[in-house]
C-alpha cells in the first residue's frame, strides 16, 4: 500500500497525541497504541502509533481465524491494527465456551489503516495517508481545540458476590490439592447495562490516571476497547520473539520510603515468586513450539516494575523464531497467554469455563499491531473496559492467580486493587 508521507515537529507532543486521537476517532475504525514514554521498559522506537479509517477489514469468529489472519497479512503486507479474543483458544484446543457474553465482540478483528500517525519520543511526527495530503491532516489535527469532557458516573455491578468469589477460590484450592492444576487464573466480571458513555473521554481519563506501557484505544464501528494494560503478551522484532508475563502484585504508597519497602517485599515474596516462575516455565514451553531449540532464554526473572497504582513482578523470556514459521504461528502457539490461564493450560481453561460466570471475550485476549515487515507487538488485555455502543453494555474483568497458598480474602482485595483506576474513572470524580 502506497501512502504519501510527511514529517513534522510538535512543541507539545503530548497535546498533539491527544488531538490526533480525537481526529482519528471521527472515523468508523480507529486505533491508538500508546507507550506513554514509559521509563525503563523495553519499548519500540515510537511512543504512540495511531491509525484511522479502514482500507480493508477482517472480522471472524472461532473456526479458522488464525489462518484467515495469516492470509490477510500476506495479502496486505501492510500495517494492521486489531485484537485477538480469548475464545480463539477454542480453535487451538478442543474447548468450548457457552457462558453469557454481553459485549458481542467478534473473536478476531483487524483493519488496514487509511491514515497512519507515528509520534516519536523526541516529539517528531510522521503522517502517512493513502487518500489525503499529510500536511492537511497535520493542520487539521493542530487546529483541534481540546476541552475536558465530563464523565457521567456509572455504577458497575459484580457478576458474582464476594461470598461466591471466596467460596470459588476455596474450591479451586481443592482442585490444586488433588493435583488437577498447579495454578489457575480465576476472573470475575463487573458490568453495566444502559451505559451511555463517551468512550474517548473515558479512555483519556483512564490513560491519565493509570499510564501504562501498553495502553490502547480501539474503535471498530460500535465496539470499543479502552485499555490501560501494563503487560506485553508477545513481541516480534526480526526473528526474535519476546514475552513479558506479569505475576505478582502489591499496592503502592505515597510515602517513598514505604513504597520502596513494598517493592522489596514484592521482590522477595516467596508466594509471588512461585506464581511467577510457574508462568515463566509455561511461557518457555509455549515458545518451544515456535523457536529454534537452544535459543529460548530468560532475560529477566522477578524484575519489579512500577506503575501508577501498583508494583508488579515481571519476567522476560525470548527466543529465535524457527525459519519455517512466521509471527502469526508464534502468536497462535502461545495463545492464550499463560499469565491469564495458569498451568497446565488446557485443564485450567476447562476449569475456568466451569467456574467463571461470563465469557471473557476480548478480556484475556490481546490487542496490537503488525508492521509491514511482519514485526508486531501485542499486549495482554487487562485493566481494560469493553463497550458495545449499540446495546450500551459496558464491562471489565479482573482476576488473579490462585495457588494452594492463596488466601481468598487477599485474592479478592487484589482484584479490587487492580480495578481501582477503572472504578475511579467511572465514578466521574
Amino acid at each position: 500500500m502506497m501512502r504519501q508521507s510527511g514529517s513534522y515537529q510538535s512543541n507539545s507532543p503530548q497535546q498533539f497525541k491527544l488531538k490526533a486521537l480525537h481526529w482519528a476517532n471521527g472515523f468508523s475504525y480507529a486505533a491508538s497504541f500508546d507507550h506513554n514514554q514509559y521509563p525503563n521498559y523495553p519499548n519500540p522506537s515510537f511512543d504512540c502509533l495511531i491509525g484511522a479509517g479502514a482500507i480493508t477489514t477482517l472480522q471472524c469468529n472461532v473456526g479458522n481465524a488464525f489462518n484467515q489472519l495469516k492470509a490477510y497479512q500476506h495479502q496486505t503486507q501492510d500495517w494492521l491494527f486489531g485484537f485477538l479474543g480469548y475464545d480463539l483458544k477454542n480453535e487451538i484446543e478442543h474447548l468450548v465456551s457457552n457462558l453469557p457474553d454481553g459485549t458481542g465482540f467478534p473473536d478476531l478483528c483487524f483493519f488496514q489503516p487509511e491514515h497512519l500517525i507515528t509520534i516519536n519520543m523526541d516529539g517528531s511526527i510522521v503522517i502517512e495517508s493513502s487518500s489525503l495530503q499529510p500536511t492537511k491532516i497535520f493542520t487539521q489535527i493542530e487546529a483541534i481545540q481540546l476541552t475536558e469532557q465530563p464523565i457521567k458516573p456509572i455504577a458497575m455491578q459484580a457478576r458474582i458476590s464476594k461470598e461466591h468469589y471466596l467460596q470459588t477460590v476455596e474450591t479451586l484450592r481443592e482442585h490444586i490439592a488433588v493435583g488437577d492444576v498447579y495454578e489457575i487464573n480465576f476472573c470475575q466480571e463487573y458490568f453495566a447495562e444502559a451505559a451511555d458513555i463517551n468512550p474517548l473521554a473515558v479512555f483519556e481519563k483512564l490513560n491519565q490516571l493509570s499510564k501504562a506501557p501498553f495502553s490502547c484505544y480501539l474503535k471498530f464501528e460500535d465496539k470499543y476497547l479502552l485499555s490501560a494494560s501494563p503487560e506485553r503478551f508477545l513481541q516480534k522484532k526480526g526473528d526474535t520473539v519476546t514475552s513479558m508475563p506479569i505475576k505478582g502484585t502489591i499496592k503502592r504508597d505515597g510515602n517513598p520510603v514505604i513504597d520502596e519497602v513494598l517493592r522489596t517485599e514484592l521482590r522477595n515474596n516467596i508466594k509471588e515468586q512461585a506464581e511467577n516462575v510457574m508462568i515463566v516455565d509455561l511461557v518457555r514451553n509455549d515458545l518451544t513450539r515456535s523457536c529454534t531449540p537452544g535459543t529460548i532464554k530468560v532475560n529477566e526473572l522477578f524484575q519489579v516494575y512500577t506503575f501508577p497504582k501498583v508494583h508488579h513482578l515481571v519476567s522476560t523470556i525470548s527466543g529465535i523464531l524457527k525459519p519455517d514459521l512466521n509471527g502469526i504461528d508464534a502468536l497462535r502457539n502461545a495463545f492464550p497467554m499463560g499469565s491469564m490461564t495458569g498451568a497446565p493450560k488446557v485443564k485450567v481453561m476447562q476449569l475456568t469455563e466451569q467456574y467463571e460466570h461470563s465469557k471473557r471475550g476480548i478480556y484475556s485476549g490481546s490487542a496490537g499491531y503488525f508492521a509491514p515487515n511482519a514485526d508486531f507487538d501485542f499486549n495482554v488485555v487487562i485493566r481494560s473496559l469493553a463497550y458495545n455502543q449499540s446495546n450500551q453494555y459496558l464491562s471489565y474483568h479482573v482476576g488473579g492467580a490462585i495457588t494452594w497458598d492463596s488466601v481468598p480474602e487477599q485474592e479478592y482485595e487484589e482484584c479490587l486493587l487492580k480495578a481501582a483506576a477503572i472504578e475511579s474513572v467511572l465514578s466521574g470524580k
